[in-house]
């Protein structure tokens, strides 16, 4: 399918995009390929292909939702710059 430089400029001016005269000779050979390279993907039979919503058809894999303590204790409060008793010391903030 052939475009001419009325039918890309008007496409152009839908699109709010501001073309010059030098801007629309190379666009119109490029938007004509790119018609007709869409044009022979018409012509492949997908009559026996199924539609798909995404090409990886794997799921995320599933694990048993538990609840725990982590057991980590020591291990978060060793990278914590103050620890006392088993939690994190914040400096006190008042207003």
């Amino acid at each position: 399918m052939a475009l001419d430089k009325a039918t890309v400029a008007h496409i152009a001016a839908l699109a709010r995009i501001r073309l010059s005269g030098a801007e629309l000779d190379p666009l119109v050979d490029e938007l004509s390929h790119i018609l007709t390279w869409m044009e022979q993907l018409n012509e492949v039979d997908t009559s026996a292909v199924a539609p798909m919503a995404s090409v990886a058809t794997a799921g995320l894999p599933m694990r048993e939702d538990k609840v725990t303590d982590g057991g980590r204790r020591d291990e978060i409060l060793g990278n914590a710059p103050r620890a006392a008793r088993g939690f994190f010391v914040v400096p006190k903030v008042i207003e």
